[in-house]
C-alpha cells in the first residue's frame, strides 16, 4: 500500500514554522506581517474560504483585516479600495477572493494589486518572475507551490524525474509545470503538461515517477495508469454526492484512490491532501512580503 501524504500534517508544520518567524519578526522590529482580504458579495463558499484564510492569518499572529463588501460594490469602488491598500504600510498582501460579480472585471482588479502585495501569485508580473526564476522569483501561486512543497517535504525524488501533469489551467497546471522545472530545490525535473484533449492520455501517465492531476474529472486516472512506486498527486476536488446524515458533500479526486494507493508509492488523499495547502502557501507568501518590505531576504 501507498505511503499517504498528508497535506493537513504538513500545512501544521509550514504554520508552526511561520508562527516562530512572526514571533522573531515582532521582537527584533516591531511589526506583524499584514493581510487584507477582501470579499464582495455573501457567496457561502467565499465567506466559508475567506473566514478560514482570516482565522489562519491570526492563529499564527498576523494583523488581518477581513473586508465584506456588498455585491452591488462598483469596479471603481473596488479599485480604489485596493489602491489604499497598496499604500498601507501596515498591510503587505492582498488578496480579493474569487469569483467577483459579473459586473466587475476580474483581471482588472487582480493586476491593480501591487505585485509587491500580491500574495496569491496571480498578478502577470509575478507570473512573469516564477517563469524567469532564481533570484527575480516574486510570489509562487498557492496551490502550485504547496504541491512543490508537499513533494519536497515527504522526501519525493525530483531532480532528473519524469513527472506529468494533467491539466493546463492558469492557477495550477502552467505553473506547476514551470515550477518543477526550475533550477534548485523542488525542481530540475523533466515535466511533460497533458491535459484532457491529449492523445494517448494513459500512456503519458505510465510513464510518470510524478504523477499530478489536477483535470476536474472525477476518478480519471484508473490504478493501470500509473507507474508501479509512483508517487500520484491528486489535485482534484469533485462533489460527486451529498451526504444526507452529515450535511456535507461527498468529495472525490481525480484520481480512483482506492485502486491507485495499491499501485503507487506515494499519494495525496482527497480531502486532506492538496487543499490544506493552499492556505499554508498564501501565509508563507505574507511572512515573505514582510519579510522583503524589512529587508531581510
Amino acid at each position: 500500500m501507498a505511503e499517504i501524504i498528508s497535506g493537513t500534517a504538513i500545512r501544521k508544520e509550514i504554520l508552526s514554522e511561520l508562527k516562530q518567524e512572526i514571533q522573531e519578526m515582532h521582537e527584533k522590529h516591531g511589526i506583524v506581517p499584514g493581510l487584507a482580504t477582501i470579499l464582495v458579495g455573501n457567496n457561502p463558499a467565499s465567506v466559508s474560504y475567506v473566514t478560514l484564510k482570516a482565522k489562519t492569518a491570526k492563529d499564527i499572529g498576523c494583523l488581518e483585516i477581513q473586508d465584506n463588501r456588498p455585491e452591488n460594490i462598483s469596479e471603481q469602488e473596488l479599485l480604489d479600495i485596493i489602491r489604499q491598500y497598496n499604500d498601507d504600510p501596515r498591510i503587505h498582501g492582498i488578496l480579493v477572493q474569487l469569483p467577483l460579480p459579473r459586473h466587475i472585471n476580474e483581471n482588472k482588479v487582480l493586476y491593480a494589486i501591487d505585485p509587491d502585495k500580491d500574495v496569491d501569485g496571480f498578478h502577470p508580473v509575478n507570473v512573469g518572475r516564477m517563469l524567469i526564476g532564481g533570484e527575480v522569483t516574486g510570489f509562487l501561486p498557492c496551490t502550485p507551490a504547496g504541491i512543490q512543497e508537499m513533494l519536497v517535504r515527504s522526501g519525493t525524488e525530483l531532480s532528473g524525474a519524469e513527472v506529468v501533469v494533467v491539466g493546463r489551467s492558469n492557477i495550477v497546471g502552467k505553473p506547476l509545470s514551470v515550477l518543477l522545472a526550475q533550477k534548485g530545490r523542488g525542481g530540475n525535473a523533466t515535466v511533460t503538461m497533458v491535459h484532457t484533449g491529449t492523445r494517448n492520455l494513459a500512456e503519458h501517465c505510465r510513464r510518470a515517477d510524478v504523477l499530478i492531476v489536477a483535470a476536474g474529472r472525477p476518478g480519471l486516472v484508473q490504478a493501470d495508469w500509473i507507474k508501479p512506486g509512483a508517487t500520484v498527486i491528486d489535485v482534484g476536488v469533485n462533489r460527486i454526492g451529498f451526504n444526507e446524515t452529515t450535511g456535507k458533500p461527498i468529495l472525490s479526486g481525480d484520481v480512483d484512490f482506492e485502486a491507485a494507493e495499491k499501485i503507487a508509492g506515494k499519494i495525496t488523499p482527497v480531502p486532506g491532501g492538496v487543499g490544506p495547502m493552499t492556505i499554508a502557501m498564501l501565509m508563507k507568501n505574507t511572512v515573505l512580503s514582510a519579510k522583503r518590505h524589512l529587508n531581510l531576504c
